[in-house]
């Protein structure tokens, strides 16, 4: 599975309707680590999908650029988040194209399993302002549900034997990495947050889950087939009522130096 994987309009409009608003929540822990008592003027938001995590830097910066591979994505977001406050373009993470020293803050949420990260960095170094922040980050559902301990078993049981998790590239950003594109690496946090769904809202975000699309997108299975499993499997779990799921992420900060 490759980032284009996603390039995909059910999976875009997905994004723009079913993902929960998490990276709200992430944007709050940013604002706190780095400090920031105001607006930051410009931020760069890379592998913007359907445009919740450029909505979020937006919290931090009075005007906010996003970039995403999928052309979907970006026909998503652009419906959703308007100039001049909001600017999309369609570009892989080491392409993008800006004008030097314009960003003051660059995020990029869920991207380092899909990208080169020494060409990504490359390019991305003569785009930022000296000083600037670039914020790595990203987060996952875990096995927990704070309810019921019958859905850990649902996940190691069932989903992840009918649904096992793609392959993909695990790497470690650390100072030895980026130093010598120009970033020095300052603190990394680690972090949990939890969100509420009903039945019907968890299987649309698990439909949206890079496990499933693979089932639906490469292997050919039904949608409607594995919407009707999720249903069958985890209605014992719901019993109709809303339940907390939990997430863990990370964040790592960089300084353009």
């Amino acid at each position: 599975m490759n980032s284009r994987s996603f390039d995909y309009k059910r999976i875009a409009e997905g994004y723009a309707k079913d993902r929960p608003f998490l990276h709200g929540q992430v944007m709050e822990q940013v604002k706190k680590e780095l400090h920031l008592t105001g607006n930051l003027a410009y931020g760069l938001d890379v592998g913007c999908g359907a445009g919740l995590s450029t909505k979020a830097l937006k919290m931090l910066c009075d005007q906010v650029a996003g970039t995403d591979i999928s052309g979907e994505m970006i026909e998503a977001a652009r419906a959703l988040y308007q100039p001049p406050a909001y600017t999309f373009w369609q570009s892989s993470a080491e392409e993008i194209k800006a004008p030097c020293a314009s960003f003051d803050i660059v995020t990029a949420a869920g991207v380092t399993g899909w990208i080169d990260e020494k060409k990504f960095l490359s390019n991305l170094r003569p785009m930022m302002k000296d000083e600037g922040v670039l914020v790595i980050y990203d987060f996952w559902i875990t096995d927990q549900m704070k309810e019921s301990v019958e859905y850990t078993k649902w996940c190691h049981d069932s989903y992840l034997k009918d649904f096992p998790k793609p392959p993909r590239k695990e790497v470690v950003w650390t100072g030895s990495l980026t130093e010598p594109f120009g970033f020095e690496a300052k603190s990394r946090t680690n972090y949990s947050m939890e969100y509420e769904f009903d039945q019907n809202a968890f299987i649309r975000f698990m439909l949206l889950q890079s496990n499933v699309n693979v089932q639906i997108n490469e292997k050919g299975r039904d949608e409607a087939e594995i919407r009707e499993w999720f249903w069958d499997t985890l209605e014992p779990i719901f019993e109709r009522e809303k339940k907390t799921l939990l997430f863990k992420g990370y964040c790592w900060y960089f300084l353009a130096k």
